[in-house]
């Protein structure tokens, strides 16, 4: 059997493996209650109702929870519980809007993937960020392909965890910092309770989430299914997502407990093909591919030890894996490339098929332990970190000139077949030494050792120029520091980072390209300062930073010894971003139980190119001074909310300012849309929550006036050109939890 199809039909097999037991396991955990229905009435304690007012829908994390040492850093927790924004489908500027400087990158269809980024960086399916879920790291491959393939269900999540570009020591050498998706706790107080939420809306959406949870001895469950089918906004676009987890926890005496998790998503996305200017202008809904489709299957495990050592000491353990597929088949030329058969033959050109393996592991140790030093309480968070990553990838495999969504080969070799292995060993440390009763300072370290070796085949490439041995040591330093005042704190903070040479940037797109084989990894630091806190009415969080990003990858233009001209993929400089983060919320009751609120979430930024060039035809060009790709200068936010004891009500207005798409500030659209400016564009959401006894209901008007708008030009993945956004959409789910 050739190679796709046993890919396919093993994927279907691991599917109907995945779904099997979490049937069952809903079975058997029904009947298990029932059995001890009558056992555990003679236990039954009684019922307590505990109401929110949702007033608040973001907060800050606590200075240490768990093994986690959060002082001195800017951080965000987003309740998902609390806010009235459209989680069906993962609309990122309502999910974060209350997070300053978010930049949204909406590219392939509404709910699929979650692509963001702060403070200027490159929101490419978060790559830039550290990015978890209750823990575990969910990037596909850190040192081959950092983006996040894996797409978490929004409703099975209670709370978004964000820290700053500062957190980097503890969880990773990322320049954005951590993101950590948190699910929904176990039902504690019975042995089963069940949750679902259906969601109806535009464009043909269908969207349910079952769940169950509960809490049988000293053994908690938590387990749910996510099905959502969309026909997408754009012709050629829709979209089948399904995802499922089980989680299981034993606590066999109140200081240690065990929790192991397998979680899954998948989706198969059918790609619309990007658009020109001119094809945009006359209807951003309209598609250039029937053909193009993409999908990422991935599988989380993970298993965790939680062991309270003293009344001072907890440790953690944590192994997880990201394991699964990133797949593609596409007719891949720009957009004023026509995908039409041929008139001589009546058939399509051949497509082509790409298929990422991703098989990387993580241990993390990590122990927090809090002491007495002249008489102020202190906290050390020390941690052991082993990544051990093997990429496989297969690229410009000729495929069929099929329709549908097929990884058959009509050939059997792929034009490229290499594997990345990385091994990583990373020790860090941080203390927090509390110096006076309002002012502490927490230093750290982190220590990265490892290296990551391509081999493998390129049919345009000597074999023997192939091998390349990239290797990570990097010290990493960070000085974080908080003094509390009457109404809230002053933080500052500054912390070294690096992101490695990733997979991209070491494989020659053609013949006519060389990679460095002395790439170096990019390195700089984060640096912020700020003040947070909250009055009767009023809460704020204003700051400035500032990131340093140093050996910046791109390509030049060379010459060989024989005067022919080649790119080379290299190291082009260095840029900076400095800009200002302002978050204000004033909460004021109307009535005994009427309640409204205001806020404004705005990031001003200034990114620039440093000591760069790039290559321009066959010369290089001087860009330094040149603002940075998809680096708006202002991003803002600002919403009003009017909330009852019933439900609440929010509108939300979002302005992007203008961005290039290219490092040379292109202004005038190219003929296939790759470059130009992406112009500014305001959007208006109207979003409510209403809930009557045990039933929610929430309502979304999205971009309320049709705005048609796109947000980035990218220059590879899904292809060069326009992405047209969603225009106006609705959304309306009902959910109930017994």
């Amino acid at each position: 059997m050739p190679l796709p199809h046993i890919l396919l039909h093993g994927r279907k097999l691991m599917v109907r493996m995945i779904k099997i037991p979490i049937i069952i396991f809903f079975v058997l955990v029904t009947f298990s209650v029932i059995a001890q229905e009558d056992s555990l009435r003679a236990h039954k304690l009684n019922e307590v109702e505990i109401k929110s007012n949702r007033l608040y829908d973001i907060y800050r994390l606590s200075e240490s929870s768990g093994t986690n040492l959060w002082s001195g850093k800017k951080n965000e927790v987003i309740s998902l519980n609390a806010t009235n924004a459209n989680i069906a489908e993962k609309t990122g500027r309502q999910i974060f809007a209350k997070v300053p400087g978010v930049f949204v990158y909406d590219m392939d269809g509404s709910g699929n993937q979650m692509n963001i980024s702060t403070r200027g960086l490159d929101p490419h399916r978060g790559w830039e960020f550290n990015i978890r879920r209750n823990g575990s790291i969910t990037n596909s491959d850190i040192y081959g392909y950092p983006a996040s393939h894996y797409s978490i269900p929004m409703e099975a999540v209670e709370r978004i965890e964000l820290v700053r570009g500062t957190g980097s020591l503890q969880y990773g050498a990322q320049f954005g910092g951590m993101l950590n998706y948190v699910t929904k706790a176990p039902d504690s107080t019975r042995g089963f309770s069940l949750e679902s939420i259906t969601s109806v809306g535009s464009y043909g959406l269908v969207s349910s989430y079952l769940a169950a949870s509960g809490t049988i001895g000293k053994f908690q469950y938590a387990t749910y299914y996510s099905k959502r089918v969309s026909d997408g906004y754009r012709t050629n676009s829709q979209t089948h997502y399904d995802a499922q987890s089980i989680q299981l926890s034993y606590a066999p005496t109140s200081v240690l407990k065990f929790t192991a998790e397998l979680s899954r998503s998948n989706y198969i996305y059918h790609i619309p093909g990007a658009l020109t200017d001119a094809q945009f202008a006359q209807d951003p809904r309209q598609s250039t591919r029937s053909r193009n489709y993409f999908n990422p299957e991935i599988y989380v495990p993970s298993f965790t030890i939680d062991w309270q050592l003293g009344q001072n000491t907890k440790l953690t353990w944590l192994t997880s894996a990201v394991l699964g597929y990133r797949n593609s088949v596409m007719f891949d030329k720009p957009a004023d490339v026509q995908d039409v058969p041929d008139p001589a033959t009546n058939q399509y050109a051949p497509r082509q098929v790409d298929i990422d393996n991703f098989n990387s592991y993580t241990s993390e140790l990590r122990l927090l332990h809090s002491y007495s030093l002249l008489g102020f309480g202190n906290k050390l968070v020390v941690g052991l970190q082993y990544f051990n990553n093997d990429l496989h990838r297969r690229q410009q495999g000729k495929g069929t000139t099929g329709t549908d969504f097929d990884l058959s080969l009509t050939y059997p070799v792929f034009g490229r077949n290499m594997h990345l292995k990385s091994t990583n060993v990373a020790v860090f440390l941080e203390n927090k030494f509390q110096l006076t009763n309002k002012l502490s300072v927490t230093p750290g370290f982190r220590y990265e050792s490892g290296q990551s070796r391509m081999t493998g085949f390129i049919s345009y490439y000597d074999a023997n120029d192939l091998p390349n041995t990239i290797v990570h040591k990097f010290p990493l330093l960070g000085l974080n520091a908080q003094y509390a005042l009457k109404y809230g704190s002053l933080y500052a903070g500054w912390s070294q980072a690096y992101r490695p040479v990733i997979f991209k940037d070491i494989v020659p797109a053609s013949a006519y390209e060389q990679a460095d084989k002395n790439l170096k990894d990019a390195y700089g630091y984060n640096a912020e300062a700020g003040f947070r806190g909250s009055s009767k009415y009023l809460r704020w969080d204003v700051g400035v930073f500032h990131i340093q990003y140093n050996n910046r990858l791109g390509t030049q233009a060379m010459r060989n010894e024989l005067d022919q001209f080649y790119l080379y993929r290299t190291n082009i400089g260095n840029s900076a971003t400095t800009g200002a983060e302002i978050y204000t919320e004033y909460v004021a009751p109307l009535r005994k139980r009427l309640a409204f609120s205001v806020f404004t979430s705005t990031a001003l930024f200034n990114g620039r190119y440093t000591q760069a060039q790039i290559r321009v035809a066959e010369s290089n060009v001087n860009i330094s001074g040149n603002k940075l790709e998809s680096v708006p200068n202002i991003i803002t936010r600002n919403g009003i909310t009017v909330r009852s004891a019933a439900g609440s009500i929010s509108l939300l207005y979002s302005y992007i300012s203008d961005t290039f798409a290219d490092a040379l500030n292109t202004v005038t659209p190219s003929a296939n849309g790759a470059v130009g400016l992406v112009p500014a564009y305001g959007l208006l959401d109207l979003n409510s929550t209403f809930t009557i006894r045990q039933v929610t209901i929430r309502a979304n008007i999205n971009n309320v006036t049709n705005c048609m708008y796109f947000t980035k030009r990218p220059s590879f993945y899904p292809g060069p050109g326009i992405w047209p956004s969603d225009g106006r959409s609705l959304v309306v789910s009902v959910g109930f939890k017994v």
